[in-house]
């Protein structure tokens, strides 16, 4: 299947402007920055995380703690996905009993990725909260999950797809919008 770019949906000062409203929307909500954690879904979730941590730095002065959180081996398509499935390392450095998580991906689509994220992260404690932050929201949810912060609704259609390019994975940030053709053989 080839992926044709239709449109940007953000360059790198909207997903910033984005990541900042975002910070001060929960700082407003959960008030006790020493107790909120970040836990971003590798990869592209925990490089997210990781700038929303800093702005909430900016804000209050304090940083929460930051943690990633790798759910190959939670996903329910595992076999589907691939023959070997590449597991990386979950690094939560802290307890997360009575803490307030922000779990953050990039895109929430189905729902069914943030599901497994959930079961992954129950693994590590039993934390008071967990809140959801995503950059994109593109609708098309098969679970009934929902986002607490979000950077941007994109409606969809199920013929396309969101990527969103960040600078740590794919040397620029960006968000863009694609269709999905056919490979002619």
């Amino acid at each position: 299947m080839k992926l044709t770019e239709k449109s940007k949906i953000m360059d790198k000062k909207a997903i910033d402007k984005s990541l900042e409203r975002m910070a001060h929307e929960i700082v407003e909500k959960l008030k006790a920055v020493e107790d909120i954690a970040i836990v971003g879904i590798k990869n592209r979730g925990a490089y997210l995380g990781e700038r929303l941590a800093g702005k909430i730095e900016k804000i209050t002065g304090s940083k929460p703690n930051v943690g990633a959180l790798d759910i190959t081996l939670y996903r329910d398509d595992l076999t589907q996905a691939s023959e070997q499935p590449v597991v990386h390392a979950t690094e939560i450095s802290f307890a997360i009993d009575a803490k307030k998580i922000i779990l953050v991906d990039d895109v929430l689509f189905t729902g069914r990725t943030i599901r497994c994220a959930l079961d992954a992260l129950i693994d590590f404690g039993r934390p008071s909260q967990i809140q959801l932050a995503v950059l994109i929201d593109r609708g098309h949810r098969e679970l009934p999950i929902r986002a607490d912060y979000v950077g941007k609704n994109v409606p969809t259609s199920l013929k396309e797809t969101v990527e969103v390019k960040l600078a740590e994975s794919d040397e620029k940030d960006e968000v863009v919008l694609c269709e999905r053709g056919e490979v002619k053989i």
